[in-house]
């Protein structure tokens, strides 16, 4: 693997703009199907909003970690915050994990795209996952600053889309206080769940938000990790919610999301499903640029085709099935991401002044 990354040319970061870096990012791959709440927390029942207020706080934490070390060793790539834990292994083995889970995100979102695009609109379901493939791949190609402008500047409105449906949702019918089904999420035991639900989303957005940090300073990390924290834990605890007005039969839907849209809205439930798909794709542009960058210098001769043959691998891997995939690849990274979370809590401290 190559460690070489393009240098950073985005300019000075705000900590508006860190904390849409932060939740465009993870988006995608967080919580906009709805899948990946009712996988972590939603099969917990009402206790769920206890797990995400949990992941809430882990979000904030680490994110100011990373942000913070990327801010002092003005890092160019996740490589330099893994490796200033000072144990090599680690440092290998943490980039490893979040190699492999960047084409695995790829993956789950080229699939979650095709999953929207069956259900919704009735188009065969490879066709919607070569489609978000594709565009990845051609805006990946075009640089990293393409890939930054996408990831950040449309997550006020993906998020806002996500909150607007939730809160309609909890009108249209009350809230199921008693039910509960932990036999079928991903994890049964709810910390274990919580910790692994921010664990994967962290190893996500490392690779974007370290950098990021090298562009900022002082107060600044801090407050784009603490907005970025709690828009992404908003998103959750909204779907969460919502979720617990259509159970259990929402629990049957690949896109719970997108049925909750269509209750709320009928017909409109159309333009929910173009945010989505625009959720999707900006993780997937962001996972997509990682893995890349990570095998191939981004300026060398090799980059387009790395990235053509990591797109045509996760299409692949996307004809898995989504909830197959949220249920394992996520559940299995965020357990592996577990020494990233330690990882970053060596570097923190060994690095301070």
């Amino acid at each position: 693997m190559n460690g070489h990354r393009e240098p950073n040319t985005v300019g000075k970061m705000s900590s508006i703009k860190l904390a849409g870096l932060y939740v465009g990012t993870v988006v995608g791959a967080g919580f906009a199907s709805g899948q990946e709440v009712l996988q972590f927390f939603g099969f917990h029942g009402l206790g769920g909003v206890l797990g995400i207020a949990v992941a809430g706080g882990l979000f904030v934490v680490y994110g100011a970690m990373i942000l913070i070390l990327g801010n002092r060793l003005q890092a160019s790539s996740h490589l330099e915050v893994v490796q200033a834990s000072g144990v090599p292994w680690i440092g290998t083995a943490v980039d490893a994990v979040i190699t492999f889970f960047l084409l695995g995100a790829l993956s789950t979102m080229a699939a979650g795209s095709g999953a929207v695009f069956e259900e919704q609109f009735g188009v065969p379901y490879f066709l919607g996952s070569l489609a978000v493939v594709t565009l990845a791949v051609v805006t990946v190609i075009m640089g990293i600053e393409r890939v930054v402008t996408a990831v950040s500047m449309v997550t006020p409105f993906l998020l806002g889309s996500v909150l607007i449906v939730c809160v309609l949702s909890m009108f249209k019918a009350p809230i199921d206080l008693a039910w509960a089904d932990p036999e079928r999420a991903a994890l049964r035991i709810l910390p274990l769940s919580s910790i692994t639900y921010a664990s994967y989303n962290l190893v996500l957005a490392i690779p974007l938000l370290a950098p990021a940090g090298a562009l900022a300073g002082g107060p600044v990390l801090k407050r784009g990790a603490l907005l970025g924290g709690i828009g992404l834990a908003l998103g959750a605890l909204g779907i969460h919610l919502a979720i617990l007005t259509a159970v259990p039969e929402i629990t049957r839907f690949e896109i719970p999301m997108l049925f909750l849209t269509e209750r709320a809205f009928g017909p409109l439930s159309l333009v929910y499903s173009a945010v989505l798909l625009a959720e999707v794709y900006t993780t997937a542009v962001a996972s997509l640029y990682g893995f890349t960058a990570r095998m191939t210098n981004p300026q060398g001769k090799q980059f387009v085709k790395v990235a053509i043959a990591t797109g045509a691998a996760a299409f692949i891997g996307s004809l898995l099935g989504f909830s197959e995939l949220v249920a394992k690849v996520y559940s299995a990274v965020g357990i592996a991401g577990y020494t990233l979370l330690v990882t970053l809590i060596l570097a923190y401290f060994r690095t301070r002044d």
